[in-house]
């Protein structure tokens, strides 16, 4: 067998990164393994321990939680970033920065190549392959799970007949991708869509009919566009959405489930379970409402949809998405103030705002004698307004009106 030199792996410690170490190795390479803690629930040690035990030549563990938080999400967060609307894409903000670690591991180690373990049908090959092609054009991508076409029965059959220990059998069949942004949950019964996703299948929030009967509040403060309080106490990044998983799961808030777009063509059932992003997500969206300028608003919402796919498909690093990440800035800088957030049942309304650089006035919205608005401008405001359309119809009059035949009352 040629050898072909050292490749990095990005390692999670699940079936197909487990395979994919073996398998490398069958192929000529050293393997280097790079996991990236980002928050989820797992013995990084351990993971650390397996990688080494499965035949990796050197493992390294790296924390990048605060770099996640501050680089990825709140970014996303300020631009409301939601895939089709819904996906808070958890999986997807973390892709980028692992590609960043795969890339600094690989020249620091003199490896030919990075690999990750993504199999043809989903979004975080190109993830991957796109933010490394960025990053190092010159690095060489392999992805051994899509080349061997394995399914994932024949997956677990593999890692059996070579003795490499996974989480995960034939009767529990679930593809799990957790960080502190969320959990993303697949495969088993969840494929059927028309199977109501099993309790069993999610870890950070309650069965909402299992939830407090009692309804929760909790005040998230925000300063230009981030989170930096819950009930008046100041918490940095990871702690404040540690935090909030914790309370909002709690009350079985941030179960998504959904029929998604993959960018490979063709629809996947997605569950995920966001607690503190959606809360966050509902939170800030209010703050903006009440702070931000009516033209400010609607030019953000058209770039909200484009940032969302752009990190859905891959193009973090790309000129565009730097762009709006300016805009957005820029936008968010009034972005400050308090939101009260009522938790029950698997909901999170935002029931009460404040803040200094509220656009909602008083004396202008109210109805009662302490109103300032000046009602008598309102007949010039509309026709003038209005002087388009007039001007319009004028030269070109409507049809004559034609109303059913209705029967007269009060006659």
């Amino acid at each position: 067998m040629t050898y072909k030199g050292k490749v990095v792996l990005a390692y999670s410690g699940g079936l197909d990164t487990c395979v994919a170490v073996k398998w490398l190795m069958d192929q000529g390479y050293d393997v280097v393994t790079m996991t990236a803690d980002v928050g989820q629930v797992v013995d990084l040690e351990a993971v650390k321990d397996k990688a080494l035990k499965t035949g990796a030549v050197n493992a390294y563990v790296m924390d990048l939680r605060e770099e996640f938080v501050s680089d990825f999400v709140w970014p996303a967060l300020k631009a409301n970033a939601q895939y089709q609307g819904t996906y808070p894409l958890n999986s997807a903000l973390s892709r980028p920065l692992i590609a960043k670690y795969l890339v600094w591991v690989a020249q620091m180690e003199g490896a030919v190549a990075v690999a990750h373990g993504c199999t043809g049908k989903g979004q975080d090959q190109v993830r991957f392959e796109v933010c490394v092609g960025a990053l190092d054009p010159k690095l060489q991508v392999l992805a051994p799970v899509r080349d061997w076409h394995f399914s994932r029965e024949t997956e677990i059959e593999y890692a059996k007949e070579h003795g490499i220990p996974v989480p995960v059998t034939a009767k529990s069949p679930y593809s799990i991708d957790e960080n502190m942004w969320g959990r993303a949950i697949e495969c088993g019964v969840l494929e059927d869509p028309w199977n109501e996703p099993p309790s069993d299948c999610f870890a950070l929030t309650a069965d909402p009919w299992d939830a407090p009967d009692a309804p929760l509040y909790m005040e998230i403060g925000f300063e230009k566009g981030l989170p930096v309080s819950l009930d008046g106490a100041v918490m940095e990044g990871p702690a404040l959405i540690a935090k909030l998983n914790e309370i909002a799961g709690a009350c079985g808030v941030g179960r998504i489930d959904m029929i998604e777009d993959r960018l490979v063509g063709f629809k996947s059932r997605e569950v995920y379970e966001c607690p503190a992003a959606v809360v966050l997500m509902g939170a800030h969206k209010a703050l903006e409402k009440l702070t931000l300028a009516k033209e400010v608003h609607a030019a953000k919402a058209d770039m909200e949809n484009k940032y969302g796919e752009l990190a859905y498909v891959g193009y973090w690093y790309s000129p565009l998405k730097e762009a709006y990440d300016a805009f957005f800035d820029k936008a968010q800088e009034v972005v400050s103030g308090v939101a009260r957030v009522r938790l029950y049942k698997g909901q999170a309304v935002v029931v009460g705002l404040k803040s200094e650089n509220s656009l909602y006035q008083d004396d202008l919205a109210t109805y009662t004698d302490a109103d300032t608005f000046d009602h008598g401008s309102a007949k010039g405001f509309i026709n003038v307004w209005g002087l388009a359309v007039k001007t319009w119809r004028q030269v070109h009059p409507a049809e004559a009106l034609t109303v059913p035949d209705l029967k007269a009352v009060g006659q």
